[in-house]
């Protein structure tokens, strides 16, 4: 892709308005930083107006792996991949491309190429869960990632408001599945699911279909394609609990309304002028009426804005820069009145990764294998949550390690600012969440029900409001602004030097060391293993408040699609994986949420079983080491990748039990401890979650393992 001055000009939108690159990011953000909450009750019921940005085609390792504190590029519990690399080396079929640089000071990387971004390669990017061949599918442009210098502004506004490093798409695809899902709660028919009905091309959105339109507004009216799904979206449950909303869009540049998630249903499609749906969604509300309202305080309760196709940061179509100053804008009217911007939350996210390489395992329900067996358990009910392409029509040809039945999602990372009076500090926020979360946050505000919402959706996603301190809001410390001045000079600069190419080797992979504040998450998870002669067995427990995915690699047999398990807030599940055609071994990596990690490897014939008990009381780790053999065993024990310790040797007699408690103050409440011997090992790390705010790992960017 070329961009010469002209196409530059036309992203930018005009001269004029391409001056405010320049000056107006720290003002906008400064401003949105010195104003208090309003706080009131110290409550959710504080918050009086919701303003929504969904941008596009962005993954969170694509800006921010390289962020200080957030799971990034040094993340050290990754997905064990079948070729024995870390997750960094995806190959294109015959050459590892690990993430590269996207280097805007030598390259015209600013607006590099977009990438593929539909049903089928995303399914075969993703791999299931394996991953391994994202360029393959997506192209080597897939793996290119910003870094601050390059991308100042995003990279202020999570150090100065709250970053979501467990944000998700919600189906692993393109732009109208997920806008379809951020509308309504749903991507497939709600009332079919329930039937345990799974979805199709003739009830649901694979790909981009029902949000493009043709004509024009007012005169002669939209043209749909295909069929009007029948689910109420937000804006009509909104509409009728009396709560204001309103969509601030140019009708007809919308990027043919892609952006509007709402095209895709009946009500918008049959809203007669003079109707509520018509008048707050379907007619021409700028952002300069936006500017308006906050002014003249008549923002609504809730309002969507809608950025034109040269504003969105789509690749190949608009830059970073350009979703910067789109965004600097908002936070410009907004805080033009103080008096509303201290009662408002302004969410902006993505609404897919475009083909843009992120190494997290997205949770989602169990696939199926190649045999039509499901791999994994839920203690959710899942019958209705997959799609069926029965004829492969979608699905790419050589991807065949499940059938015709998919997961509807979760998909990749896509970044979430949390921007608000009550949202300020630089903090991380790291509870799974996905576009059904900002549904859920509307729900808790404004008491109302988003039905087609799915159980586990609901079960496994956050709503949003860990990422707020609405008791304490107006005292936390504020990090040093990135200066982002002369924007406009240096991108048209940039899209004239050489064109970016991905490296013929791979260069090195560095996130910024050090924590960042974080906030307190509702998980409490273990795992815990008991071996037999013929099977180990897994039992995965949840005594948390939110529900969790685990992820299960079989690190004996990584050609197998990994295993899956969901387990609701208080519940537990359990599973078995034979031994015999492995000689009695077995080793397996289990990861969850916010870094949490077990492993588990050995035979059945050794007689040692670890536990834990977490102290959220003391930031304590009780270790257990049972002996239920009939000789004293001697193992190692580490836990110095935080407090630098040497490894202990310990001996556990027959028929006994030793416990070891180890402090876990030093690191943040943070614990990686390791028990192991000759073919035999237990590793157990991950956070205690004590109630109390805290920091990100802080080996983050120091240690991989």
């Amino acid at each position: 892709m070329t961009t010469d001055r002209r196409d530059f000009l036309r992203i930018m939108g005009t001269s004029a308005a391409a001056g405010v690159v320049a000056n107006a990011f720290p003002t906008a953000i400064a401003q949105a930083l010195k104003t208090p909450a309003a706080s009131e009750t110290g409550t959710i019921r504080d918050v009086k107006h919701v303003v929504i940005l969904m941008q596009e085609n962005r993954s969170f390792d694509h800006y921010f792996g390289t962020l200080r504190g957030v799971r990034g590029f040094g993340d050290r519990h990754t997905v064990p991949m079948e070729s024995g690399k870390p997750v960094w080396f995806q190959s294109d079929g015959q050459k590892d491309i690990l993430p590269f640089h996207l280097d805007t000071k030598t390259t015209n990387a600013i607006a590099h190429p977009g990438t593929p971004h539909s049903f089928g390669d995303s399914q075969a990017a993703w791999n299931q869960g394996k991953f391994g061949y994202w360029p393959k599918y997506k192209n080597p442009y897939s793996m290119g990632y910003f870094k601050r210098e390059d991308v100042p502004f995003q990279f202020a506004l999570a150090e100065a408001f709250t970053i979501c490093d467990a944000y998700h798409c919600s189906i692993t695809t393109g732009t109208d599945p997920n806008r379809i899902v951020f509308w309504s709660g749903s991507g497939h028919d709600p009332e079919l699911r329930a039937r345990g009905i799974n979805g199709t091309e003739a009830d649901s959105e694979p790909n981009n279909l029902r949000c493009w339109v043709t004509g024009a507004l007012p005169e002669p009216g939209y043209t749909y394609a295909g069929s009007a799904l029948p689910w109420p979206t937000i804006p009509d449950v909104l509409k009728q609990a009396d709560v204001s909303w309103r969509i601030y869009q140019d009708t007809n540049d919308n990027w043919t309304g892609a952006m509007h998630g709402g095209l895709a249903f009946a009500s918008f499609r049959n809203a007669q002028p003079g109707s509520p749906l018509y008048e707050n969604g379907m007619r021409d509300f700028s952002l300069e009426r936006f500017e308006a309202d906050v002014k003249a305080g008549t923002l609504p309760e809730v309002s969507w804005i809608l950025p034109p196709k040269d504003w969105s940061e789509h690749p190949s179509a608009s830059t970073p820069l350009q979703g910067a100053e789109f965004t600097s804008r908002i936070l410009r009217a907004l805080t033009s009145n103080p008096d509303v911007w201290s009662r408002t939350v302004f969410f902006q996210t993505f609404d897919e990764n475009d083909g843009l390489f992120d190494h997290l395992p997205p949770a989602a329900p169990p696939s199926y294998t190649a045999d039509g067996e499901l791999a994994g358990k839920s203690t959710v009910d899942l019958k209705g949550f997959y799609f069926s392409d029965p004829d492969r029509r979608l699905l790419v040809a050589s991807d065949t390690i499940s059938g015709n039945i998919r997961p509807w999602g979760l998909g990749a990372r896509v970044p979430l600012y949390v921007v608000s009076p009550w949202s300020r500090g630089g903090w991380v926020n790291s509870q799974v969440a996905d576009h059904t979360s900002v549904g859920m946050f509307l729900e808790r505000r404004f008491g109302i029900t988003v039905p087609a919402i799915s159980p586990w959706h609901r079960a496994v996603c956050s709503d949003l409001t860990s990422c707020f301190d609405f008791e304490t809001p107006n005292d936390p410390a504020f990090p040093d602004l990135p200066p982002a001045a002369e924007s406009q000079k240096a991108v048209l600069a940039q899209i004239h030097r050489k064109r970016i190419e991905p490296p013929a080797e791979p260069g090195p992979l560095s996130q910024e060391p050090g924590s960042r504040p974080s906030r307190a998450l509702p998980y409490a998870l273990d795992v815990t293993a008991s071996a037999h002669s013929d099977a180990v067995s897994l039992k995965f427990a949840n005594t948390g408040k939110a529900g969790a995915v685990f992820h299960v690699y079989d690190k004996l047999h990584l050609d197998r699609i990994p295993r899956r398990y969901t387990a609701e807030a208080g519940k537990a599940i359990s599973d078995k994986w034979a031994l015999a055609a492995d000689e009695g071994r077995y080793d397996l990596w289990v990861l969850g949420p916010n870094g949490f990690l077990r492993t588990f490897r050995g035979a059945p014939s050794q007689s040692i079983e670890t536990s834990a008990a977490m102290i959220p009381r003391t930031r304590g780790v009780v270790l257990s080491i049972r002996n239920s053999g009939r000789k004293t065993q001697a193992l190692t024990v580490s836990a110095s990748v935080y407090d630098g310790s040497a490894p202990a040797i310990v001996k556990v007699a027959a028929g006994k039990t030793l416990k070891r408690e180890f402090d876990a103050n030093a690191s943040g409440a943070w614990y990686d401890i390791t028990v192991s011997a000759d073919g035999f090992e237990r590793r157990l790390a991950g956070r205690i979650e004590t109630g109390v705010h805290g920091v990100s790992d802080p080996a983050m960017g120091t240690h991989r393992a």
